[in-house]
């Protein structure tokens, strides 16, 4: 990032400052009072990762992994064409598992989101929380009027350049490749993020966490990272997305309401039974998704899947394509980003 944009993301989070202070300190208990005071919480207790490694009381694995986030950091800006900035410079422990929890709903007899639009990221298919306990509310109001509902707790996210976002304690207790792979995936949101298209986005990001950890581990002389857990999760996802597509069918017909009822429980009952299979079977009992259905499943519960890596391919292939120049890459994408929806869609096609 160039100086006089490091510059303008400067302003504009001191500009937000007093605007999140005005909203948390109203005394309101509206929507977006609690993500005005969680976020303020979250900018209270960020430090310098370099002051906390310089501590002597640091212990030294502590030590070890902040130095290793920091050097993945400079790798970010200095080959991947990712913004220089204080994003993952700083550090907070919040000393909880996840910093939000997203509230997904849809109707009962639907696969589609309830969407929500906000001002800088567009509409999402979500609502995200700082407290689960105010999560689960919102998630039971929304069940009392008909919805299916999911609380999903988020271990990390962006504010897209707005403030410097920071390590959360939390991810001290990952692997490196996690750890390293969520650097590269956030600040590519703060490098490009297109409101409304959260495929795009997160696809965009996802292609750039991969290909930007397959480079950090070739240039450490580390071998490739393992295939399995990614092609494992593929699978799973695929079985959602499978699920998703026949309910999206059985909606759609002229069953009524009980058969309809009917068919939506067999439907999850079939979900439960595939994916034993898989376990049980090609997994050679992996059940690395068994919390998660364990858990009561229903429309809410398949929309996260295929967000992530929908058009990962389609970024692979333009990142082949310009040579593998991250500068020019970015520039291309950047380009794809201010068509219009449609535009966007076939031109990622087209990648295919």
């Amino acid at each position: 990032m160039s100086k006089l944009k490091t510059a303008l993301v400067d302003n504009r989070s001191v500009w937000w400052v007093p605007l999140l202070l005005a909203i948390g300190l109203n005394g309101c208990s509206t929507y977006y009072a609690q993500l005005a005071v969680g976020q303020l919480e979250l900018l209270r207790q960020r430090e310098p990762i370099t002051a906390i490694i310089d501590n002597p009381r640091t212990d030294a694995q502590m030590r070890q992994q902040l130095a290793l986030a920091l050097r993945a950091r400079r790798f970010a800006s200095d080959a991947l064409g990712l913004p220089d900035n204080q994003s993952y410079r700083v550090f907070a422990d919040l000393k909880r598992p996840y910093v939000v929890w997203n509230v997904f709903a849809t109707h009962e007899f639907s696969v589609a989101p309830l969407n929500h639009c906000f001002p800088i990221a567009g509409c999402v298919a979500y609502r995200g929380y700082f407290e689960p306990g105010r999560a689960r509310g919102a998630a039971a109001r929304l069940k009392v009027e008909g919805y299916d509902t999911l609380v999903a707790g988020v271990q990390a996210y962006s504010t897209l350049g707005w403030f410097d976002d920071p390590l959360l304690g939390a991810m001290l207790r990952w692997d490196d490749d996690r750890l390293i792979g969520l650097i590269f995936h956030e600040l590519a949101h703060q490098r490009l993020y297109v409101a409304g298209d959260t495929a795009f986005n997160e696809s965009y990001a996802s292609f750039v966490e991969r290909e930007g950890l397959r480079q950090w581990r070739e240039r450490q002389d580390l071998p490739s990272p393992g295939e399995t857990a990614r092609r494992r999760y593929a699978q799973f996802s695929q079985l959602m997305l499978d699920t998703r597509e026949r309910l999206s069918a059985l909606y759609a017909s002229d069953l009524d309401e009980p058969a309809m009822r009917a068919s939506k429980r067999a439907e999850f009952m079939r979900l439960r039974q595939r994916y034993r299979q898989l376990r049980d079977g090609a997994w050679d009992g992996d059940g690395r998704f068994d919390r998660w259905m364990a858990q009561p499943l229903n429309n809410a519960s398949l929309l996260p899947f295929g967000l992530y890596d929908g058009w990962v391919p389609a970024f692979a292939a333009l990142f082949q394509k310009v040579g593998g120049d991250w500068q020019d890459f970015h520039v291309r994408v950047e380009t794809i980003g201010s068509l219009s929806s449609d535009e966007r869609k076939h031109l990622l096609d087209s990648l295919l």
